[in-house]
């Protein structure tokens, strides 16, 4: 990423330096997901669609530990797969709205709370924001080479309510919660960065 673009790092020092951890990413491009990975102060393993998982990227994401999810039917594999990064410590990568889309956190999955909740991992918002301002012109996909893009990690929290609880609306009300508190670190991170 760094060879690539020039990312401006902000509050990575936020990220928790032991233990699970749930990094919450927007996601509006799709450079977002690589461009996290790539400058995140520890190693982290995202839940990345199957169709991703084409030709050579296939064997290279398996390689570098990312979790390969079928979005069409509840992945009881990339569950226990997610799950058991947790449980040994490790950093989960997650975008909460399931897809590429306006990166504001309007709309969040489930899947989101659930981790959260089952398996008491601190959040860390993050904010990946640059990517979609301007198109390249060698390759239309891609933000211009050498452009800056801004990745913004907030301060960890609890999704959970403290009571243990895992039942329907103790994990709606976790979204709830969630989604008030990715929402506002995104608008930090846009007043920070000076970036809509």
């Amino acid at each position: 990423m760094y060879g690539l673009w020039k990312p401006r790092v902000l509050g990575a020092w936020r990220v928790p330096v032991t233990g699970p951890v749930i990094l919450a990413a927007n996601h509006s491009h799709i450079i977002d997901g690589p461009m996290v990975i790539g400058v995140a102060p520890r190693p982290s393993h995202f839940l990345v669609k199957k169709e991703a998982f084409v030709g050579l990227f296939g064997p290279f994401m398996h390689a570098v530990g990312q979790v390969e999810v079928d979005r069409s039917t509840a992945d009881r594999t990339a569950v226990t797969r997610a799950l058991a990064v947790l449980a040994d410590g490790g950093v989960l990568g997650i975008f909460p709205e399931g897809t590429r889309g306006e990166g504001d956190f309007a709309s969040l999955r489930a899947g989101l709370s659930y981790f959260a909740v089952r398996s008491g991992a601190p959040i860390v918002p993050v904010a990946v924001l640059g990517s979609t301002e301007r198109r390249g012109r060698l390759i239309k996909a891609l933000p211009p080479l050498r452009s800056r893009v801004d990745v913004v990690f907030g301060d960890p929290f609890e999704a959970g309510d403290g009571s243990g609880r895992r039942t329907r609306k103790a994990l709606d009300e976790a979204t709830v919660r969630i989604q008030k508190h990715l929402g506002a670190h995104l608008e930090h991170a846009r007043r920070l960065t000076g970036r809509r």
